[in-house]
C-alpha cells in the first residue's frame, strides 16, 4: 500500500498490539483498559474534513482511513462517522483507501463501489491469522477470520480493489502468513502488505503482560526475536525500519512474504487512485467566484 495521510474517525480499540494505545495517555486515560472501553469519537470530523477540502490552499493527496484504529468499531453503527466521511469524499471526488478488520465496511458498498469504479477507492482487510482462537485473543470483538475472508470476497465481487494486510507479524505467535495470503488471494484479494509488531511506549509492558498470560513458556523467546528486529530494544522508532524491522528475523519475514506474493500473483499490478478528479465539495457546475 502506498504511503498516505492517516485519517481516523475515533481513538480506541481492543487489539493488544495496537500501536495507537499511547494516544489515550494524551487525554489522561489509561492505554490499557481505558483504550479498550472508552472510545473517543471525533463527532465533528465530517464537518472538519469538508472545511479542509474547500480551502483554496488544499492540494489532494492520498488519504487512508483507519490506519491507527479501526474505523468500523461497533459504535460506528450508531454514529456513522466513517460513512459520513466517505460521503464527503464522494462529493469531492477525493480518492481514499481504507483499512479495517470489520465486515461493517460492507454497509457502505453503495458509496465505495461506485468510487472504486472511478479509481477513487480501495479497501484493505486485516487478517492477522486464520486461527480463530488466536484471533479472538489478539483482537477481541473483531470479526472472525472466516468472516473477514467473506468480506474480501464481497468487496471483490462488487468491483472494489481489495488487498489484505497480514499485520502485525509476531514471531512464534501468528506463523501462518502464507496460509493467510493464500486464503485472501482465493477470496479475491489482488494485493497485500505487512508490518512487524510495534511496541512504542506503554504498548510494550501491556504486550509483555499479555504474553505472560497466554504464552508463559514462550514469552522470553518471543521478546528475544522482537529485540533482534528492533536493535536490542522493545521498539525503535527509526523511520526507515519501524514498519518492517531490521536484522535476520526481519529479513526472513520479508522473504516469506515476497516469495508467497510472487507465487500467488499478489501485488503484480499497483492500484492507482486518481487525484485528478478532485473538486471541492459543494461546488457543482460553475466554480466559486471567491
Amino acid at each position: 500500500m502506498e504511503r498516505a495521510e492517516q485519517f481516523n474517525p475515533r481513538r480506541g480499540d481492543s487489539c493488544i498490539y495496537c500501536y495507537a494505545r499511547p494516544t489515550h495517555s494524551y487525554l489522561n486515560l489509561s492505554p490499557g483498559l481505558d483504550f479498550e472501553t472508552k472510545i473517543i469519537a471525533k463527532r465533528n470530523l465530517p464537518e472538519v474534513l469538508r472545511a479542509d477540502l474547500v480551502r483554496r490552499s488544499y492540494v489532494p493527496r492520498l488519504l487512508n482511513i483507519g490506519s491507527a484504529t479501526d474505523c468500523y468499531q461497533p459504535v460506528e453503527r450508531e454514529l456513522r462517522l466513517t460513512r459520513s466521511v466517505i460521503e464527503v469524499l464522494q462529493q469531492a471526488r477525493h480518492p481514499f483507501s481504507l483499512v479495517t478488520k470489520s465486515s461493517g465496511v460492507e454497509r457502505d458498498l453503495d458509496l465505495i463501489a461506485p468510487m472504486a469504479a472511478d479509481h477513487l477507492a480501495a479497501v484493505y482487510i486485516t487478517i492477522t491469522t486464520l486461527d480463530a482462537d488466536l484471533a479472538r485473543t489478539l483482537e477481541p470483538r473483531a470479526a472472525a477470520p472466516h468472516r473477514r475472508l467473506r468480506t474480501i470476497r464481497t468487496l471483490a465481487e462488487h468491483g472494489v480493489p481489495v488487498g489484505v494486510s497480514v499485520a502485525p507479524q509476531i514471531p512464534f505467535v501468528n506463523d501462518d502468513m502464507e496460509q493467510v495470503l493464500e486464503a485472501a488471494c482465493d477470496a479475491g484479494a489482488v494485493s497485500a502488505f505487512y508490518t512487524v509488531l510495534r511496541l512504542p511506549w506503554e504498548v510494550a509492558p501491556l504486550f509483555k503482560q499479555w504474553l505472560e498470560l497466554h504464552y508463559p513458556q514462550r514469552a522470553n523467546r518471543i521478546m528475544a526475536r522482537i529485540h533482534e528486529m528492533r536493535g536490542g530494544k522493545d521498539y525503535n522508532s527509526d523511520f526507515a525500519s519501524r514498519m518492517k524491522g531490521e536484522g535476520l528475523w526481519a529479513d526472513l519475514i520479508k522473504q516469506r512474504f515476497e516469495k508467497t506474493c510472487a507465487r500467488l500473483g499478489l501485488n503484480r499490478q499497483r492500484t492507482e487512485l486518481d487525484l485528478g478528479q478532485f473538486r471541492p465539495p459543494g461546488v457543482v457546475g460553475q466554480g466559486r467566484l471567491f
